[in-house]
């Protein structure tokens, strides 16, 4: 599956970045950037000066990306990936996966040790889907950017209870309870309770 323009908004979180090399459990998906993001230029015959020039991202952060030696938000690793040509997910999976969809790569940590978020797996249909599995320690909150007309989220929270904010209107989703909507609206998760709050996350692109 292909993106189109527009579409990179969907991981945007700016106050996060993918990978620190400091944290050991992320260590792996910083070198599978690494690689992924070389072989895939190469395989597109671009110089990384263009690629810059295509992705927006400066050639600085590309030659960084490249080396393994750069932390990366999840914007700059979409807006990367729309200029390749490939998925999100095409740019952390682990490049001699044997199956490639599935993904359980960590994404995303919280401000809140022990709050992350993992690219479980993919599905291609007419449109890709992406399944996350999510953790929210008490006092975290995760608040992506809206995402392009048509896409939606599907919530299964199966620990705790998520107060999902959509439009500034609060509703909380109990463990065992399902909830989707459209994720064009501003929206975000929070977890409000005493303990942390676990759940399945489907964006359906």
């Amino acid at each position: 599956m292909r993106r189109t323009a527009g579409q990179y908004t969907a991981h945007t979180h700016l106050l996060s970045n993918i990978v620190h090399k400091e944290n050991p459990q992320r260590a792996s998906v910083l070198q599978h950037v690494s690689q992924n993001v070389r072989r895939l230029r190469h395989a597109a015959d671009l110089s990384q000066t263009a690629l810059s020039e295509k992705s927006g991202v400066s050639r600085r952060m590309l030659v960084a990306i490249e080396a393994g030696e750069k932390n990366v938000s999840l914007s700059t690793l979409d807006r990367v990936a729309e200029a390749l040509e490939v998925a999100f997910s095409d740019l952390i999976q682990a490049p001699d996966a044997p199956d490639h969809s599935r993904i359980n790569e960590l994404a995303w940590a919280g401000d809140v040790p022990g709050s992350k978020a993992v690219l479980l797996a993919k599905a291609n249909a007419r449109r890709e889907v992406e399944l996350w599995e999510m953790r929210l320690e008490p006092g975290d909150r995760y608040s992506p950017e809206p995402d392009p007309d048509g896409w939606s989220v599907q919530l299964f929270v199966y620990e705790g209870a998520l107060t999902l904010v959509l439009d500034g209107e609060e509703k909380t989703v109990a463990a065992g309870e399902f909830y989707m909507f459209a994720s064009r609206q501003s929206h975000g998760y929070r977890n409000d309770g005493d303990v942390a709050v676990c759940f399945v996350r489907t964006v359906v692109i």
